[in-house]
């Protein structure tokens, strides 16, 4: 019998859970370590914070679901990682603590383990920028989403009963923050609302960003079909703020925030400060700090993190100019610890995929990769096939492969609201990571798969993924079929 342990059940963990369950026979542990004993399907986050949808709309509590599937679950965060057991556990295993009663710890031995702990929401590496306080918000989980339709509310009223103006400042509240394309989804539906509340022309719309061009979205920006056109994502962006009058500050990494302020420096080393009535601020990921311990207690956290996980990627230091898509990795596997495994925002990437830039202060101003969304379904189904290639063979299995540097990725996001009023913006990039090489006229990408669309049919498509993706993870009938 083997004992799989799935540490955190967001996209990553949940899709790895539901695999490894279905196609793995009931004499085999599959074991899910959460903070949080519900499930949210962060995309939607967005229409939570414009009060379009309930949170009760995006989340389900995961405890009866995984009693009916027969998968366990411990409401418990990690504490520390021992991959080689020790001298009271000969097993290896990680040290968790209960997030509920007593807090009490426990070791929990496995077989196979899966970090999909995802990314620490580090709001503290800007000075101020604690979601609800000082008139700035956060859209990352379903609590702050609610928080942020509270504060927008709020001043959307002030305005009905008023003469007066307002600023709205959202975009990326650290220099090296990523989750662009969340933001930019933010700003969309917030300037849809405002339109809709009939408060638009008393609001000046502003997207703050750490990207050297619109459309970067940590992706080194991309060219793609729009039509009969091809054009690079900035001239579409820009097309889309220019319609609906949004204004854009590029090259900001913001380090500081106070009541109604946001302060930035920009690439030229210029310091800067915009004053606001409601901002929403995407804040840096980072690790969690985690540490790791050898069989004689020694500190081993160098084998298995560099902030995030360390997996089969090449991590050699080399030039920016040097990388290439080969870096990447592509079974999520830990190379010290090949029973580890971590998909989704868990692995550390390889290099920036944006070109780094640094101010005249020295100061790094890029955005980090992105690793959300499909990226993570698809590696955490990668990872779970090939475990249970491994358990049912006997031997090690790495049959199962898949790069963001061979990987597509299609993101829609909503513009607004509505079966008849609402519009989207669907952007289908391939690869993730650019293939220069390959693919060296076209910005490392091939352009029949790297498209965008504005329109109603766009809202469709978001809003019908919102419903199939919630019947996935609840593992309703057939869910298998719905791809990640």
């Amino acid at each position: 019998m083997a004992k799989i342990v799935i540490l955190g059940a967001g996209i990553a963990g949940h899709t790895a859970a539901s695999h490894l369950r279905r196609k793995l026979s009931k004499e085999h542990e599959v074991l899910v370590v959460s903070p949080n004993s519900n499930y949210q399907w962060v995309p939607s986050n967005i229409w939570v914070g414009t009060g379009r949808m309930k949170a009760e709309s995006i989340y389900f509590p995961l405890i009866p679901l995984y009693k009916k599937k027969g998968i366990g679950f411990k409401q418990a965060k990690v504490v520390s990682f021992h991959p080689e057991g020790d001298d009271t556990q000969a097993s290896p295993y990680v040290l968790v603590e209960y997030t509920t009663g007593d807090k009490k710890q426990e070791q929990v031995a496995y077989d196979y383990l899966i970090n999909a702990t995802g990314p620490k929401l580090a709001f503290e590496l800007t000075e101020g920028l604690l979601p609800g306080t000082n008139k700035a918000f956060s859209v990352c989980t379903y609590d702050h989403a609610q928080h942020a339709w509270q504060g927008l509310s709020n001043l959307i009223e002030s305005l009905k009963t008023t003469v007066k103006s307002a600023k709205i400042i959202i975009g990326t509240g650290h220099p090296k923050a990523t989750c662009q394309g969340a933001a930019f989804e933010y700003i969309l539906n917030v300037e849809s609302e405002l339109v809709r509340h009939g408060v638009r022309d008393k609001v000046e719309l502003t997207w703050i960003t750490n990207e050297n061009e619109l459309g970067d979205f940590g992706m080194d920006g991309m060219l793609l079909t729009y039509g009969k056109q091809t054009i690079k994502s900035s001239a579409l962006v820009e097309l889309i703020y220019a319609d609906r009058g949004i204004k854009f500050i590029l090259g900001a990494g913001v380090f500081k925030v106070e009541e109604g302020k946001v302060h930035y420096e920009n690439l030229e080393g210029e310091f800067h400060t915009e004053d606001f009535d409601f901002a929403m601020l995407i804040p840096a990921f980072s690790g969690h700090g985690f540490k790791a311990y050898g069989k004689s207690k020694e500190d081993i956290t160098e084998k298995l993190f560099k902030g995030f996980m360390l997996v089969d990627a090449n991590y050699n230091p080399k030039a920016y100019e040097d990388w290439s898509v080969q870096d990447w990795p592509e079974t999520y596997q830990n190379p010290s610890y090949l029973n580890v495994f971590a998909p989704g925002i868990a692995f550390a990437p390889p290099h920036s995929i944006s070109k780094p830039r640094t101010s005249k202060n020295g100061t790094a101003i890029f955005p980090s990769p992105p690793r959300t969304g499909m990226p993570s379904g698809i590696t955490a189904k990668i990872v779970a096939d090939n475990i249970i290639d491994s358990i049912e063979n006997g031997k090690e299995s790495q049959e199962h492969k898949g790069s963001m540097g061979n990987m597509g990725a299609a993101c829609i996001a909503s513009a607004g609201f509505g079966m008849l009023r609402g519009s989207g913006i669907s952007i289908t990039t391939f690869p993730i990571v650019p293939d220069y090489i390959k693919y060296p006229t076209t910005g490392g990408r091939v352009l029949s798969k790297t498209f965008g669309d504005i329109g109603l049919a766009g809202h469709w498509l978001k809003l019908t993924l919102h419903y199939a993706f919630i019947y996935k993870a609840k593992m309703k009938p057939f869910w298998w079929l719905i791809p990640e």
